[in-house]
């Protein structure tokens, strides 16, 4: 037996590390780290001049000390003991990030314009007034007061909605598109400022609500970077998975995992964040990103896109969507 580990009186083998790291939950991170480290080494041995000049690889060990709290010789050499690493080990482990950003851009970078075009609808944030309550004529009766000028809306979300939003007058955002639910974000995304809906049926609310503002959102560099990981942990997964799936059937052919996707080719039209959505995604914090949760029923199935409705008190005041 070929004893690779000694902790305490056990010696584990060689034999041994797989099933362990599968037990554990750690075999997919190792795999995951040996594919990138696979492509990363595919893509420089392209280039003509190396992917990292010496000036950016001292400033991203200078970074990874840092991060590392590393200040000392002394604190230098108990971290390589601490994580049983080489000096050699260390220092590729300091550019390696940097090296996969770099292989990150030169993959995916040419696709991020209409990759954004395919994501801009569900990545627009919104700003907007809710109220909702399941007592459909208390609903009608606000909308009323809202629209006739009788009452603020802030004032009678504080007042009658029976969610986290009432702490916040009704205002709710700025939230992008994909949060809220469905059925809700369809009708943000055809509203004009200022425009109100009459009470509409979401799951088991009726809900009263006004788009405040709409707020594009704009080819930034953190849009981009978030993008590009999107397209690289796509990437990534899908190897990952043919990887795992081959471990599970040893009898199957060997997966290709040497290639990362292609950059001419087009991304989906589907857009991540667009799948059913519970009830408690219908809300969020003002000024957060993050949805806050509710204690509340399923979604709505009914994905069709909402019209605009009339604001007329001679229109119908409950809409069933």
């Amino acid at each position: 037996m070929t004893v690779a580990l000694t902790i305490g009186e056990r010696k584990i083998s060689a034999d041994e590390l797989m099933p362990l790291l599968s037990g554990y939950g750690m075999l997919p991170n190792l795999i995951q780290e040996l594919i990138v480290d696979q492509a990363i080494a595919q893509w420089e041995a392209t280039l003509k001049e190396p992917a990292i000049s010496e000036e950016e690889a001292q400033a991203a060990r200078k970074q990874f000390l840092a991060q590392q709290r590393i200040d000392s010789e002394d604190a230098y050499k108990a971290w390589l003991t601490r994580n049983a690493m080489t000096q050699q080990q260390f220092e590729a482990l300091a550019v390696r990030s940097l090296r996969l950003e770099k292989f990150k851009t030169a993959t995916w970078g040419p696709k991020l314009e209409s990759y954004f075009l395919s994501r801009k609808s569900s990545l627009d944030k919104v700003i907007y007034s809710l109220i909702r309550t399941k007592d459909v004529g208390i609903a009608q009766e606000l909308y009323f007061r809202i629209q006739d000028g009788e009452q603020f809306f802030a004032e009678l979300a504080r007042e009658y909605s029976q969610g986290q939003e009432a702490q916040t007058d009704g205002l709710i955002g700025p939230v992008e598109l994909s949060v809220p639910h469905p059925t809700l974000a369809k009708m943000l995304s055809v509203s004009q400022p200022n425009q109100l809906w009459p009470p509409t049926r979401i799951s088991d609310w009726m809900v009263i609500v006004r788009l405040e503002r709409y707020v594009p959102v704009q080819m930034d560099d953190n849009t981009r970077q978030r993008l590009l990981n999107e397209l690289f942990n796509t990437w990534l997964n899908e190897q990952l998975t043919a990887v795992t799936g081959a471990i599970a059937n040893p009898d199957a052919p060997a997966p290709d995992v040497s290639a990362p996707l292609p950059t001419d080719e087009e991304p989906s039209d589907e857009e991540p964040g667009n799948e059913e959505l519970s009830d408690e995604e219908l809300s969020v914090q003002v000024t957060s990103d993050e949805a806050s949760p509710w204690d509340d029923p399923t979604p709505s199935n009914d994905s069709s896109t909402s019209q605009a409705p009339s604001t007329s008190k001679d229109s119908p005041t409950a809409v069933d969507v």
